[in-house]
């Protein structure tokens, strides 16, 4: 699909379903984003469109190339071109590759969360490059947005899933409107734009006995913020080393987003795990099949049905570790960064990060119960900061 550069109507191919017609993206002036290649839908323009914003945020919050792996809304994984561990590059099948600081900012996003970002719309904050390009080639993902391709990299992806992968290209320098509308039930709501600025700013209120944060945990907290701002609520989110490691999102009890991305954050871990690292599959298993069985191994029960599946997975059928192994090894998490899109009601919640190795905080504060929620920052040892702004987002 062609669209000419001063458009300001785009059609699409259905609306959030296929039998959803007459959907288009319309704008008074010229559209700042155009399809490079592939014929977009309505959720997939969704997903680029705040997947974008959040990689944007991301690389202006930071100074280092970011992407984010989109999902229905939300994000999978966000991170900014942090060096991969070896292990870190094994977990995220991209061991021997050669990636630059792009390609590394998108594998540790898709990396994040290997099951849920299948199939994703991949938001990056830069140029894409040809060693971002081979690494889009080689995972299922359903669409790129950036802010421009180099020729080989156009190349490259234009080849992709016989040539319909859904290629966009945006302006990044566009600023939209202060004031935003949208429709529901054929009445129309409105309001100012969240423009609420994520930098250090935010992680000077600290409220805690401890008080030291080092610059990677600011980092990380930057990162953390920055992507509730673009998640839908309610939203919690662990962060490490550059990058997201669980993500909690559109659940009705803050306590379960916590769990929700607590879960998330263990079984990141646990898939550097040796056991998982040297799993040997059975020859022509494709990389997302390799993922399914991963995470199935994490089960603790499964029936004699699923059980027969999952060793059809294997070459060798690994032993799958027991309570006490996995404990043992997920107490070596430590210094995980923890974002709240909102004020913490209770406890509960960071007496569940703990034990995915919370060392760090940043919540809106204003809690009736704050005395209590710092009480159990301090109980942990953690440092906690007070955004002072609440990230809603729906």
């Amino acid at each position: 699909m062609s669209q000419n550069a001063e458009s300001k109507e785009l059609t699409l191919r259905y609306g959030m379903n296929p039998h959803q017609k007459q959907a288009k993206l319309t704008h008074d002036t010229a559209l700042p984003i155009k399809v490079v290649n592939g014929d977009p839908g309505y959720i997939n323009l969704l997903d680029a469109l705040n997947g974008f914003q959040l990689a944007r945020e991301l690389r202006r919050a930071t100074g280092l190339p970011a992407a984010a792996s989109f999902k229905h809304v939300s994000p999978a994984g966000a991170a900014v071109a942090v060096p991969l561990t070896e292990e870190l590059a094994k977990a995220y099948f991209v061991e021997g590759l050669v990636l630059s600081p792009l390609a590394t900012a998108y594998a540790r996003a898709r990396g994040a969360d290997r099951m849920s970002s299948f199939g994703d719309a991949a938001a990056l904050s830069d140029v894409v490059d040809t060693s971002t390009a081979l690494l889009l080639k080689r995972e299922v993902s359903d669409l790129v947005v950036a802010p421009g391709y180099t020729d080989e990299a156009l190349e490259i992806l234009k080849a992709k899933k016989g040539g319909k992968y859904l290629i966009l290209q945006i302006d990044p320098e566009y600023v939209p409107d202060p004031v935003e509308s949208r429709k529901l039930f054929g009445l129309t709501l409105q309001q100012e734009r969240n423009n609420a600025v994520i930098d250090e700013e935010a992680l000077t209120h600290i409220v805690t006995q401890n008080t030291d944060l080092p610059e990677q945990a600011k980092r990380d907290l930057l990162i953390a913020l920055v992507t509730l701002k673009y998640t839908q609520s309610n939203s919690i989110v662990y962060a490490l080393d550059g990058q997201t490691i669980g993500i909690g999102a559109g659940q009705q009890s803050r306590i379960h987003c916590t769990r929700l991305a607590g879960d998330k954050a263990d079984r990141w871990f646990l898939r550097q795990h040796p056991a998982a690292l040297s799993m040997s599959f059975r020859p022509g298993l494709s990389r997302a099949e390799q993922n399914n069985a991963i995470d199935l191994w994490l089960e603790e029960e499964l029936t004699p049905v699923e059980q027969a599946a999952w060793e059809a997975a294997f070459a060798e059928v690994p032993a799958k570790l027991t309570r006490e192994e996995k404990r043992a090894w997920l107490n070596k998490l430590t210094g995980v960064s923890y974002g709240s899109d909102a004020f913490l009601p209770f406890r509960d919640n960071l007496d569940r990060a703990s034990r995915s190795g919370v060392k760090y905080v940043a919540q809106a504060g204003s809690s009736v119960r704050d005395e209590e929620v710092v009480q159990a920052a301090n109980d942990y040892g953690m440092v906690m900061a007070y955004s002072g702004v609440r990230l809603f987002h729906h």
